[in-house]
């Protein structure tokens, strides 16, 4: 039934909700899951936030005012080499994309001081964005898995792009590259 015979008018603003980023964390009781709210305004994140409760922890951002944790502002890390970072990534539902996951995993060992894998996306963004993190990389997300987090890195001054270091489209592009910006192309070069 078309939105208008239902009585609803077309907004311009999109709530993009994961209420429970890390699943598989939560029913295995592993204290990484969260919930991701972003707030898209006319085709534009403008508010993201996102919460793990069991550690106390809420990251926020508002487009053109900054990022938060806890209240406090954060920003991305200073680290300007990939063979010193310390990267985040998460393997995909998609069982056709495992192969092209396990050989980017594969080369960014070898690049990198290490790798972690948290499973939920959310967070990883917002450790990229509190500097816990140098990078993040991953194939296969929904829009849920980053909207709130993508917003929330690039306001603590990261930079977000897709595998091929264009534009992300959280709607549309096949793998999200979230960093401080001072490793992005060489992470970017070395996951084409």
């Amino acid at each position: 039934m078309a939105e208008e015979e239902l009585g609803v008018k077309k907004s311009s603003t999109k709530w993009v909700v994961d209420p429970l980023d890390g699943t598989t964390n939560y029913i295995y009781n592993y204290p990484l899951f969260g919930v991701s709210i972003g707030v898209e305004i006319e085709g534009e994140m403008r508010v993201g936030v996102v919460r793990i409760p069991v550690l106390d922890e809420t990251y926020c951002a508002v487009k053109g005012v900054g990022a938060t944790f806890n209240g406090r502002p954060i920003s991305v890390s200073s680290s300007d080499d990939l063979s010193s970072s310390f990267l985040s990534t998460g393997f995909p539902y998609d069982e056709e994309l495992v192969p092209k996951a396990l050989g980017e995993f594969t080369r960014m060992v070898k690049e990198s001081r290490g790798i972690r894998r948290d499973g939920t996306a959310a967070l990883d963004l917002c450790y990229v964005a509190s500097g816990r993190y140098d990078g993040f990389w991953e194939l296969g997300l929904g829009p849920w898995d980053v909207a709130a987090g993508s917003l929330i890195v690039e306001e603590a001054g990261g930079c977000v792009t897709d595998l091929s270091g264009e534009e992300y489209d959280m709607y549309d592009s096949e793998g999200i590259v979230a960093t401080n910006g001072k490793i992005h192309s060489e992470m970017v070069e070395k996951l084409s």
